[in-house]
């Protein structure tokens, strides 16, 4: 299970992401230009044979899209009759470029040395809606809140999005939802719950985001910045399936207001996957 999520608003407009020269972005960069090293000359998209993010460079996400393609272990979000419960996911790619994100979701066949040929089914868009990541605090415990609300498929006159829902009750998709979201420390290790990404796919934050854990496993998302890391590793924890009452907070999307809104992941990626869920709610 595929997630995009780009940050369009939020207490900075400036974000710190990975060196556009490291992990699989560095990658596409040197496909493009060619060239293997950073923009201080010193870093390529693998350093030392590390192939998760690294290095630091700031964008402005009013100016630029930031993307991020993180995807889900048990391929589903959590099941909210489960909740205290982790599920297990890792940011796959980070790019300012809509086509690297396009280029991840199209089909490829491939051959590997112990598996034989294998073939990955191209993406299909399953939902889209806005989302926020929030501090909260409870008693002494502070942590950070995931939540989302779904604009596509657009729900009927008796709140139900689609015939029978199948597509999204498969991957536990309510139509409001909120998880705690937890960082993982890639300098400790995940202890009996997972076995996470292998070393050399990991994430390297720089010391400012580093420095959040101390010698904790597992720190909030905050700043939500770690999610701009090729190879972070996190957890999502099924909170509620109503936003308004858990955290007293109403998300507005732009289909609150207006009927005829338009899917903005239909126009960004509308021709790198199928949409026919996006937009039915059914999978055929």
């Amino acid at each position: 299970m595929y997630i995009v999520m780009r940050p369009e608003s939020g207490e900075r407009l400036v974000e710190e992401k990975q060196s556009s020269h490291s992990g699989k972005e560095g990658e596409k960069v040197s496909q493009k230009d060619g060239d293997e090293k950073d923009g201080d000359g010193k870093d390529g998209a693998k350093r030392g044979g590390h192939e998760g993010g690294h290095g630091e460079e700031e964008v402005n996400i009013k100016e630029k899209p930031l993307l991020r393609l993180a995807i889900m272990g048990k391929k589903s979000l959590p099941d909210p009759n489960k909740r205290g419960r982790p599920s297990w996911g890792y940011i796959d790619l980070v790019s300012t470029n809509i086509d690297d994100i396009k280029a991840a979701m199209k089909g490829e066949e491939y051959d590997t040395a112990t598996r034989g040929h294998r073939h990955t089914a191209a993406a299909r868009a399953l939902a889209e809606g806005i989302y926020r990541i929030l501090r909260h605090q409870s008693g002494r415990q502070n942590h950070t809140h995931l939540i989302y609300k779904l604009e596509f498929p657009v729900l009927d006159a008796a709140g139900v999005s689609g015939p029978q829902e199948s597509p999204l009750e498969a991957l536990n998709i309510d139509h409001e939802a909120s998880f705690l979201i937890q960082i993982k420390n890639p300098e400790q290790p995940g202890g009996s719950q997972f076995r996470g990404l292998p070393e050399k796919r990991k994430a390297a934050f720089p010391a400012s985001l580093q420095g959040c854990f101390g010698q904790k496993r597992f720190s909030p998302s905050d700043p939500p910045d770690f999610l701009n890391y090729e190879g972070c590793e996190f957890l999502l924890i099924s909170a509620s399936d109503d936003i308004e009452e858990e955290l007293g907070l109403e998300l507005k999307t732009e289909c609150d207001d207006d009927e005829k809104c338009s899917s903005d992941l239909l126009q960004m990626f509308g021709d790198a996957a199928s949409t026919k869920p996006l937009l039915s709610g059914t999978w055929e």
